[in-house]
């Protein structure tokens, strides 16, 4: 279950021994009680993956315990400047994203700029920053000047362009182009470093028939409630709720590309937002691409052609997903672009969660969780199977610790698409 109990065999580390620690700080066993640094310890390896939701008999959600219990400590000895980095990493890649981004790119990579990092900032030197992408995707989205579906871009827009009016009613007779239209929830990370991943979801989408448009939201606070940042994250969801939920009153599905963004509006919300009926509403209209995609497929409805290789696939699912969600539908989905079994991986957690795999006390652990069993299952892998991985840090774990590179099912799928039974202006 606990990733890094499996790892250590501490009973300190295990899901039973945080409750009892924590257990401990609020009856007041514990000097300090919730901002005590001995909690802090206690509470520091969790990696917030939530199998305990899943698997623990009592569904004990130990993440958001832990994200309450930083928030208490960092409201009584500060705010660590890493986490304040990590936090704000959505507002760091849209103001690295342009023409610099090569240039910063290279900067960060470079061995003295890593070693500084280490030492200044508590960020592993053995790992690479991911970069940042030259061209964003909502950039991309904009530009295109042969597509019809373009939406705002919140930032630069959002004032003249706003989502729909909620209380408005839907033609009957423009009915059918209505239930057309999806709303892409486009994450910090497929945005700004790994657009190739949201362009395929947008083009298998529009292939599909369906019009794409974007929220316009800013970031939907999952980096900062991974951080004990909650008052931020608040805001952050808050701001979201606006720009989603006029959509969501009107029924469009709310399609996700990373488990762990898009399971925050089912999830997290409920506790940042306590009281807000538009929350449940949101969360309603929320689905993983993969989940909408097998839907689609399952319910008949999904008009494409596939070329289906000879490939089998290998999945990790993000652990989220497998604890939330579920990863049948993925393997689904990823069933319409092979002739070759898809199998997933028996494994947990990939071991990066997010920035915890990035920082230095924590990445010799984060190694060892990937040796267990994803490393090993990835390497036996011929090369005549592809890697699928959900999330953004399993991807970057598999490359990290196998050399393999791992794509996202939107990614695989759209390239399993017969381009010439589609209309040549979703290329």
């Amino acid at each position: 279950m606990c990733p890094s109990f499996q790892a250590t065999r501490e009973e300190e580390h295990s899901t039973r021994g945080r409750a009892n620690a924590l257990r401990a700080a609020i009856t007041g066993n514990v000097v300090g009680g919730l901002s005590s640094k001995r909690l802090h310890d206690t509470m520091d390896l969790c990696l917030e993956c939530k199998a305990c939701v899943s698997e623990c008999p009592s569904s004990v959600d130990m993440a958001r315990l832990k994200v309450e219990a930083l928030a208490q400590y960092h409201d009584a000895h500060g705010t660590p400047l890493r986490s304040r980095i990590f936090g704000a990493i959505a507002e760091q890649n849209r103001l690295w994203s342009g023409p610099s981004a090569p240039a910063l790119n290279k900067l960060v990579n470079t061995s003295v700029f890593r070693w500084m990092a280490e030492i200044f900032l508590g960020i592993s030197r053995h790992r690479r920053l991911p970069e940042v992408a030259e061209q964003s995707f909502v950039d991309w989205f904009e530009a295109r000047s042969t597509a019809p579906n373009t939406a705002p871009n919140a930032e630069a827009h959002a004032e003249s362009n706003p989502p729909p009016n909620a209380g408005s009613t839907i033609d009957p007779a423009g009915e059918s182009n209505i239930a057309k239209t999806v709303v892409l929830f486009n994450d910090t990370f497929n945005t700004y470093n790994y657009p190739q991943t949201s362009i395929a979801a947008t083009k298998f989408l529009e292939a599909a028939g369906f019009k794409v448009v974007l929220p316009g939201h800013r970031c939907c606070g999952r980096p900062m409630i991974s951080k004990g940042l909650v008052e931020q994250a608040k805001l952050y969801a808050a701001q979201t709720i606006d720009r989603l939920y006029p959509y969501a009153a009107l029924g469009y599905p709310i399609i996700g590309l990373e488990p762990s963004c898009l399971l925050t509006l089912q999830d997290e919300y409920r506790s940042l937002l306590p009281g807000d009926p538009r929350v449940a509403v949101v969360a309603k209209c929320s689905i993983l691409f993969d989940e909408f995609v097998a839907s689609e497929a399952e319910g008949g409805r999904l008009k494409l052609t596939f070329r289906k290789t000879d490939t089998g696939i290998l999945l990790h699912g993000h652990c989220h997903q497998k604890a939330l969600a579920g990863t049948e539908s993925t393997l689904s989905a990823l069933r319409l672009t092979t002739n070759q079994p898809v199998k997933e991986i028996d494994s947990g957690c990939c071991g990066m969660a997010g920035s915890f795999g990035y920082e230095k006390e924590h990445y010799e652990l984060s190694m060892q969780i990937g040796e267990q069993r994803l490393f090993p299952a990835v390497r036996q892998a011929g090369r005549e199977l592809e890697i699928a991985a959900t999330g953004v840090s399993c991807r970057e774990q598999i490359e990290h610790g196998t050399g393999r590179i791992a794509r996202h099912p939107a990614e695989i799928l759209w390239d399993a698409v017969d381009k010439n039974s589609i209309n040549k202006t979703t290329e």
